[in-house]
């Protein structure tokens, strides 16, 4: 499940000084579209219905009336009329089917709270385009790409579904997500606690911002895992960068490179090599990401523990730059061929389609400026500094936009927070977005849940024999929770009445 990336994906570049979260979020409308239920045939997949709710573009303007489908999931198989609730998935950068097959989460407590599961698509990804074909065309069609919009988007969306789905409208709803969804999750509950009773937030870094957390706590963390699933495998790392330039410095290195490492396409300049180690950077934090305690296909097919698996492979660092990069490509295989399926390794791709990397790009480079560096002392990385301006000006060429690094901490209280309630922040200590999250409890119903064996919102993914208890304590707590605030809820509507 991400999902969450999730998902959240992060893109250290150095050639761009980009950086964004890839891993990989409605209106009136007279009525609902249904398509087929689905039965996806992927492992996993769940059996849900397909609904299309009409949508402003704009909702906080009234300059224009264009409006837009935003596709929404419903699973209603143990949802009760009477004494039920809601999920209300908060979609995020990509395909919202692809987050609600792994969510499992979501189905494996829907019985237990009696729940209608709701998953919603986020503008401008998978279905979900104002402009069509030419939503991604330029800054004009791109502008109304927002967490803002995005979170008007879902307040119409459940507005819509008290008024057409009987039983609904005197229900409690949970907001859930996770990594940008659970920002979004979480950033619901503060902009419209009216709509839902509580949230659950899992691996959601709301203070991965300016001035709130060092630039360099996400690269050390991912270290920091490497450290711990092998003896000399952070190191090993960090001394290949330099191996990769020595051997890429010659004609003849780039072609031992290129066959060597079994590239898709061959190196042919000292920018190739910049983009190689840009991608082989992205492979281990995305596996820092996805470091789940048995087989998953998330991002890519692996084993359990794939870290571990990697670390195996890069237990000597004291070897030479041909060996070192021998053992690196063996290592890089446990992420992209785990299944022995793969030809080549393709530098141009690190993860699933399902996510959306065109929009967050957009994203990153307006809203969600989030800033790393590194230092090559603290992390295995490379040394790569934050600069705002060399940022700002990549986007500005990218998109013809220029960031407004301050404005979601503004928009959102930043660390400031303390006077919302019921939300659940939940984090893995092996994720490497924790160092954005909150961690420790703000009240007593801004809760944080910490998961010591837990990669990226591992708690929102299905229950499995090899899960750890931290993350059977974590489930529990945040069930817990939700019933209390469904009781609360509930309540509340017997004094009313």
């Amino acid at each position: 499940m991400g999902l969450w990336v999730l998902a959240v994906l992060l893109v250290a570049s150095r050639t761009s000084g980009a950086a964004a979260l890839v891993s990989p979020a409605l209106r009136a409308f007279s009525s609902l579209h249904s398509a087929p239920r689905s039965t996806a045939s992927s492992p996993g997949a769940r059996e849900f219905s397909v609904h299309y709710l009409q949508q402003k573009v704009d909702h906080f303007g009234f300059s224009t009336d264009k409006t837009f489908k935003q596709r929404y999931l419903i699973a209603d198989k143990y949802w009760k009329k009477d004494g039920g609730s809601v999920l209300f998935y908060t979609g995020n950068e990509g395909d919202i089917i692809w987050f609600c097959n792994n969510t499992g989460f979501m189905w494996d407590v829907a019985e237990e709270l009696k729940a209608m599961l709701v998953f919603a698509e986020h503008r401008y990804y998978g279905k979900s385009l104002p402009y069509g074909s030419k939503s991604f065309r330029d800054s004009k069609h791109l502008n109304f790409l927002t967490s803002e919009q995005a979170l008007a988007d879902f307040a119409e969306l459940i507005t819509n579904l008290r008024q057409t789905i009987p039983g609904v409208k005197n229900q409690p709803i949970i907001a859930v997500g996770g990594s940008y969804g659970g920002m979004l999750a979480a950033w619901f509950r503060m902009k419209y606690p009216h709509m839902v009773v509580g949230a659950l937030a899992a691996s959601a870094p709301i203070w991965q911002f300016q001035d709130m957390v060092p630039c360099g706590v996400f690269l050390s963390i991912v270290t920091r895992d490497y450290k711990k699933s092998g003896p000399n495998c952070s190191e090993s790392i960090r001394m290949s960068w330099k191996a990769i330039d020595r051997l890429g410095s010659t004609s003849i290195g780039l072609k031992w490179l290129s066959e060597t490492l079994n590239l898709c396409s061959p190196l042919n300049s000292s920018q190739d090599v910049e983009h190689l180690k840009d991608w082989i950077s992205e492979t281990w934090i995305n596996l820092a990401m996805v470091n789940y305690p048995y087989e998953s296909n998330f991002l890519q097919p692996l084993p359990a523990w794939p870290i571990k698996v990697v670390c195996q492979n890069l237990d000597n660092p004291n070897v030479n730059d041909t060996q070192l990069l021998k053992n690196i490509y063996k290592a890089l295989n446990v992420y992209y061929n785990h299944s022995g399926q793969a030809r080549c390794l393709n530098i141009s791709e690190t993860t699933t389609s399902s996510l959306g990397s065109q929009g967050w790009s957009y994203q990153a480079c307006t809203e969600m400026v989030m800033p790393f560096c590194s230092n090559g002392i603290d992390d295995m990385f490379e040394p790569h500094s934050w600069n705002l301006k060399e940022f700002s000006d990549d986007c500005f060429k990218q998109w013809h936009v220029r960031p407004r690094p301050a404005w979601i901490p503004t928009l959102y209280g930043g660390k400031n927070i303390s006077s919302h309630k019921n939300i659940i922040f939940s984090n893995g200590e092996l994720d490497p977005w924790v160092g954005g999250g909150v961690t420790k409890d703000i009240s007593d119903s801004l809760i944080a849940v910490l998961i010591p064996d837990g990669a990226h919102h591992l708690d929102l993914r299905a229950n499995n024999a090899f899960d750890p208890m931290s993350v059977l304590v974590a489930r529990s707590l945040e069930v817990k929770h939700m019933k209390q605030w469904i009781q609360e809820f509930y309540g509340s509507l017997r004094k009313k009445y």
